[in-house]
């Protein structure tokens, strides 16, 4: 295998690693959306459900300080849900980088990989020109000889 061959499978090498290390890190990117999604559907959920009780249980005449400990509730849960939603917002973003990163070292990968198909079929037809040169000269050099040697006989 020539160098310049034996170079770009070393390349070559050398990106599929970064590949599959950029592919984990996008698992892993997306594992902690997903789950920075369901903390929040489940955050979602529960201050739904907390919101229905209280209208069931005491929506209609709720003592003073106990509106007031509901609203206050409320408040902290509203901050929560929001916070929540914002590290979703981020947990998606780094989700989309990852894959931008993934799909850029998967196209060096194929390009890599087209030019080392090119280069070994550059190869080939370089060796079949040589080969095809040799056999003419070959069979030049044989119709010389036997030329020569008919004109000798010829002569004799």
């Amino acid at each position: 295998m020539p160098q310049d061959t034996r170079t770009l499978t070393l390349l070559l090498e050398r990106a599929q690693t970064e590949r599959d290390a950029a592919t984990a890190s996008c698992q892993r990117a997306d594992q902690a959306a997903a789950r920075q999604q369901a903390q929040a559907a489940q955050l979602q959920a529960y201050r739904v459900e907390y919101q229905q009780r209280w209208s069931l249980q005491f929506g209609r005449e709720g003592r003073p300080e106990i509106v007031q400990c509901y609203r206050s509730f409320m408040e902290r849960l509203d901050e929560a849900v929001l916070q929540q939603s914002q590290l979703v917002a981020n947990a998606d973003l780094l989700a989309a980088r990852a894959r931008e990163a993934l799909l850029a070292l998967e196209r060096r990968v194929a390009g890599v990989r087209k030019l080392i198909e090119r280069r070994l079929a550059e190869q080939q037809t370089a060796m079949s020109r040589r080969e095809q040169r040799e056999t003419d000269e070959s069979a030049q050099r044989a119709a010389h000889h036997a030329h020569h040697a008919h004109a000798r006989t010829a002569l004799h």
